[in-house]
């Protein structure tokens, strides 16, 4: 009895001096929270020692239960989930993983990826067809455009790496645990206490109008390669654009990528022929090349569009926490990284330059419309085939993301359900999806410029995604282990990368004013 006694006598003396060092730990983190850095809550140092804890019982191989903060104080105020696809709010607010929501749960571990499946994913998703209009820009930039590409690869290579750092957070040990999953949860995080949600309904709204733009993009490209491949036709861009679309619309049908994603592979490889195609014809024209064309000057109405054109083709920020997380070894992400943007980077600059060299001040907007027609139809039939197979990716993307943020938002959703007790899709919601697909479509007749389109993207969503958001939250949410040249490179990334999103969206939207008072279409 005396021992039973002297045991919860203990017992309560160890938790009211735990709960005395949470209280201070909260005053000290309520320091900095007012002053802007790595905000802290009561909540929130409750969810960090959770995640310490678990991280500790996870090495020492124990399977753990539901957690459930038991301290006072600590308990969710019930608003259910954050907005967008968070997992796991740095906050605390969030639910856990679903790998350690029971136990046991530890073992059913997803299938990872290597370092080179990764690496595939990035290549695929930094050298796709819109490198055709990287020509385009180095007739506008010269050899700036040249030590742009090389430019934006470094800076788009640093800013991923820097994304994926604000993933993790350091636990009582020392040791980095990954606290976040995604894009959302990080821009979750830095607006947290003061606004939760807001960055989520930022970085949601800047993907839907990079992967809308995406399609739009194939569809333009679509009807302009099927025009200039059969000119002869009595068939004008935009009804080749209206074909294009009808091929489309069973895209509004897709339940999951699985039949889309066996010709990935295909369409990828289709890709890589064309562009090695397209070199070697212009080294078969080598002698004739216009060396005397590549110059240092740049016109400065049209080359900020050059500039995203030149970043909206190494956008691959988006995707990169997923990636990192489902990877064997995340700690060869940077590694990964590096050899991809390095290899996109030589690639891109060789095509861009031998294209510009061939055909000099008549460069166009897609350069495969300056082959000859013998070869350009085949090529832009291949090319047709690849815009077409690769539209469903962005579209299911941008649905997946307007569903869940409209329709399916844990019972906070602006408008009903669209789907059914049975998880099938209600006529409405496909009629929405539908909808979207005719958007795509009145946005590639109506402007059917697809160099203008693309820097337009890349200026207002590209250099946003990119360059000003991993630097701004890399800044906030590290700030305490931050070196001063990393200070630096932040602040140098968001006031170049600012710099180029204005004057390039500025000079887009002149050019398509242009585009349209003088109906112009290259």
């Amino acid at each position: 009895m005396a021992h039973l006694i002297r045991h919860k006598l203990t017992n309560k003396l160890t938790n009211a001096a735990h709960t005395v060092s949470n209280k201070s730990q909260a005053k000290v983190s309520g320091v900095f929270a007012r002053l802007g850095f790595q905000a802290a809550t009561d909540e929130e140092g409750l969810g960090f020692a959770e995640c310490d804890d678990l991280d500790y019982d996870y090495r020492q191989g124990m399977q753990m239960d539901v957690l459930q903060g038991d301290e006072e104080g600590g308990q969710m105020d019930g608003e259910g989930e954050m907005e967008g696809d968070s997992h796991y709010q740095r906050d605390g607010t969030g639910p856990r993983p679903s790998a350690l929501k029971a136990a046991g749960s530890l073992d059913e571990a997803k299938p990872k990826i290597t370092s080179w499946e990764a690496g595939w994913n990035v290549t695929n998703a930094i050298q796709g067809m819109f490198v055709l209009g990287l020509p385009y820009a180095i007739l506008h930039g010269g050899y700036l455009g040249l030590f742009l590409i090389i430019f934006a690869a470094v800076v788009c290579c640093y800013t991923g790496k820097i994304l994926i750092a604000c993933l993790y957070e350091e636990n009582e040990d020392g040791i980095l645990v990954r606290v976040r999953d995604s894009y959302v949860d990080i821009a979750n995080a830095c607006c947290a206490p003061r606004f939760p949600a807001l960055g989520g309904h930022v970085v949601n709204v800047a993907q839907i109008i990079e992967l809308v733009m995406t399609c739009i993009l194939y569809v333009v490209v679509s009807g302009n390669l099927m025009y200039n491949s059969f000119p002869g036709l009595p068939i004008s861009q935009k009804a080749w654009s209206v074909v294009a679309t009808a091929a489309l619309l069973p895209c509004a049908f897709l339940k999951n990528l699985k039949a889309v994603s066996k010709f990935s592979l295909l369409c990828t490889l289709a890709h890589f022929i064309i562009n090695i195609l397209v070199i070697a014809y212009c080294l078969s024209r080598a002698r004739d090349w216009a060396w005397e064309k590549v110059k240092f000057y740049i016109d400065v109405k049209k080359f900020p569009i050059s500039i995203g054109i030149i970043v909206f083709s190494y956008t691959s920020q988006i995707f990169l926490p997923s990636l990192e997380g489902n990877m064997q070894k995340p700690s060869e992400f940077h590694c990964m990284m590096d050899w991809t943007h390095i290899a996109a980077c030589v690639l891109k600059g060789l095509f861009a330059l031998v294209a510009y060299l061939t055909w000099a001040d008549a460069t166009k907007e897609v350069i495969t419309d300056n082959l000859p027609s013998t070869i350009r139809a085949v090529v832009n039939l291949f090319l047709v085939s690849k815009a077409l197979l690769s539209y469903p990716l962005p579209f299911f993307a941008a649905v997946e993301v307007l569903e869940k943020s409209l329709f399916q938002d844990g019972g906070r959703a602006l408008f009903p359900d669209c789907y059914g007790p049975n998880g099938q899709l209600k006529s409405w919601g496909l009629g929405l999806r539908v909808a979207l697909v005719v958007f795509t479509l009145l946005m590639a007749i109506f402007v059917p410029h697809f160099a203008l389109l693309m820097g337009l993207t890349g200026s207002l969503t590209g250099a946003g995604l990119c360059f000003l958001l991993p630097s701004l939250f890399h800044l906030k949410l590290q700030w305490r282990n931050l070196l001063w040249h990393h200070v630096f490179f932040d602040v140098a990334i968001f006031v170049i990368g600012g710099i180029c999103a204005i004057s390039g969206f500025i000079h887009s939207i002149e050019g398509l004013i242009e585009a349209f008072k003088y109906n112009l279409h290259d």
